[in-house]
């Protein structure tokens, strides 16, 4: 079976400005594991040729080849990081070949996103897939899916390697900084630097409940946190409510907040001595993120109940727990850091591109089409 795998390229972009370009390496260096998968091949459904500086396609034995010449080389098609062209898509499928598409965004909220609130997306035409692949964290979604595709929807692993992040590691260390908390763990007496990292893009995923757990710390335990950093909110500052919401808080009254764009999660928390992050998800339970921090050994509090025996859970929007957890983390973090460090290594496990289980899981996927023998 030849595979291809469509992948948007578009100007400027970094392998850090979302994580669906990392989805689409680790599932193409996945697939090619698959003992009679015969080729996988990255379908480029943009215009820029490239997915960015910091992937090496040739280092990866990777291949990036055009839409419009990709229709004899590949049996299954999967559309995961570009749309496919409808006539295109229509003429594939024509010759005989398979379509499945890997929604690894939150179907239900993308659906409000682009109707309600006027973001760009779309949904395919009904007819489009032959298969809808979701993750785990969407399971939820399944019914949702199957009606509005008209096709069979299935759940994928979700996969992670820390390939990019350990790439990236190396950058951080050549400037002459440290990622990892031992490397900046607070002095004893100091207070700590708490990050937020929620994209603040939808509300799946924003920095409103991080916010109020960091100053529900500080409000119990005044001095505990020396400086709150909320990424990705520049478009947010100016806006009435959210001014409104931050002079609430003690951190921004006392000028311990700080309000930024995008950065990439190991050069700022390495480059600003970052201790800590406080992370929330609404329905999105699995992200790179949370791996990402893990990684690093860094306390990670969360309500994310896919990983609550990793970092310091708290349920749902309880922000007083969250709280609680976030000065338990500065109390014992460093004392039960190796325990903390080996709970996340299974996980680590568990996604890993290479776990047979995962190979083994995605093989099943695609079995059913190892029958296909397009025109």
């Amino acid at each position: 079976m030849r595979v291809g795998i469509s992948a948007s390229t578009v100007k400027d972009f970094s392998v850090w400005s979302n994580g669906i370009t990392q989805n689409l390496v680790f599932l193409a260096l996945l697939l090619r594991k698959i003992p009679w998968i015969t080729k996988v091949l990255l379908l480029d459904a943009g215009a820029e040729r490239t997915l960015g500086p910091q992937i090496h396609l040739d280092q990866l034995g990777l291949s990036l080849i055009p839409l419009a010449e990709s229709g004899d080389h590949v049996d299954v098609i999967i559309e995961l990081s570009g749309a496919l062209p409808v006539t295109w898509a229509d003429l594939q499928r024509a010759r005989g070949k398979k379509i499945i598409g890997f929604n690894v965004a939150q179907p239900y909220s993308h659906l409000l996103d682009i109707t309600l609130f006027d973001r760009p997306g779309h949904v395919q035409r009904p007819d489009h897939y032959d298969q809808i692949w979701l993750l785990p964290k969407d399971e939820a979604d399944l019914p949702l899916a199957r009606p509005l595709y008209r096709c069979p929807a299935t759940i994928a692993p979700f996969i992670w390697s820390p390939m990019f992040l350990d790439q990236r590691l190396g950058e951080v260390r050549a400037a002459g900084l440290q990622f990892g908390f031992k490397a900046n763990a607070p002095k004893r007496g100091e207070g700590w630097r708490i990050a937020v990292f929620e994209p603040n893009l939808a509300p799946i995923k924003t920095s409103l409940v991080p916010m109020l757990v960091a100053d529900v710390a500080e409000r119990q335990r005044p001095g505990a946190i020396d400086h709150l950093v909320v990424l990705n909110a520049e478009h947010m500052v100016k806006h009435g409510t959210l001014l409104y919401f931050g002079n609430a808080l003690d951190l921004v009254r006392k000028h311990r907040a700080t309000f930024v764009g995008r950065h990439d999660v190991a050069g700022f928390m390495a480059q600003h001595r970052i201790q800590a992050v406080v992370a929330h998800q609404w329905g999105n339970a699995q992200n790179y993120l949370y791996l990402d921090v893990l990684y690093g050994g860094y306390p990670l509090v969360h309500n994310s109940p896919w990983i609550e025996r990793q970092g310091y859970f708290y349920p749902h929007n309880e922000a007083a727990e969250g709280a609680r957890q976030l000065l338990h983390a500065m109390d014992r973090h460093a004392a039960e850091q190796g325990q903390r460090q080996r709970d996340a290594a299974a996980l680590f496990r568990q996604v890993a591109i290479d776990a047979a289980h995962n190979i083994e899981a995605y093989a099943s996927l695609l079995a059913p089409f190892r029958a296909v023998r397009p025109a």
